[in-house]
């Protein structure tokens, strides 16, 4: 399939994520192929934070896609009317949704933001594909601000102050790391507190780049030890290190 095809195809979110896509590997895999590379091909169970952070993007990026979202007005997901409006679905709350408006207007209404979201020459949610360490990976950009020569990713965090350490845990270095490969741009993040609605605007220094660089070359080495080395047995694996 062309290169071309491919691109068009994962636009598409049930290809992108469903088992055509499954063919490359994607920056959601770093944490199982560094962690627990068995469990590489286990889908994420769905959590609340997801809905609300997927809830913020399609808010922004892609507003005609909001129907997809079930809003419950229920306090909490332990009341009876939610369990039987929901019919054992995760769902949005009212009081969830109202919060996450409030967001996205107080980013929309920051010059800086909407300058990077809202652009002269700026795409939403565009998937590409590149040979990266010897394999094929994929990503799908938030924004791309071909204005400034950016990708521009968007975040929610409970604590903006400790951003910088969610960015170590959850692999924003190496998405960074991929997504400048994939996209040919520097990428930024925009971060907003679920809390106090703080934003914070992150730039991506070498050295952050170069973690995230250390990161995919582990994960490509645990990836071509488990799935592509014949005669590998899972059961022999171990991990040895000195304390």
């Amino acid at each position: 399939m062309k290169k071309a095809d491919v691109i068009k195809k994962l636009r598409n979110d049930e290809h992108y994520y469903g088992d055509f896509g499954k063919k490359y590997l994607s920056n959601s895999n770093i944490t199982a192929l560094l962690t627990n590379p068995l469990a590489l091909d286990k889908s994420l169970e769905m959590r609340p934070a997801f809905l609300v952070g997927g809830y913020f993007h399609t808010a922004i990026l892609e507003p005609d896609k909001l129907k997809k979202y079930r809003v419950i007005p229920s306090t909490t997901r332990n009341t009876k009317a939610y369990k039987e409006m929901s019919g054992g679905e995760l769902c949005l709350l009212q009081h969830e949704v109202d919060q996450l408006e409030l967001m996205i207007d107080k980013m929309l209404s920051n010059n800086v933001c909407k300058d990077l979201i809202r652009g002269d020459w700026v795409e939403y949610e565009q998937p590409a594909i590149k040979r990266i360490e010897g394999e094929m990976w994929k990503g799908k950009a938030d924004i791309i601000n071909h204005g400034e020569k950016l990708i521009v990713d968007l975040k929610t965090t409970n604590d903006l102050q400790k951003f910088r350490w969610s960015a170590s845990k959850y692999n924003y270095d190496s998405q960074a790391y991929i997504y400048r490969k994939l996209f040919g741009y520097e990428m930024i993040f925009i971060a907003i507190d679920k809390n106090n609605h703080q934003i914070g605007v992150f730039d991506c220094s070498t050295e952050f780049y170069e973690r995230g660089q250390r990161k995919v070359e582990e994960a490509i080495q645990a990836y071509k030890l488990f799935y592509k080395q014949e005669g590998f047995d899972p059961k022999q694996y171990f991990i040895n290190e000195t304390l």
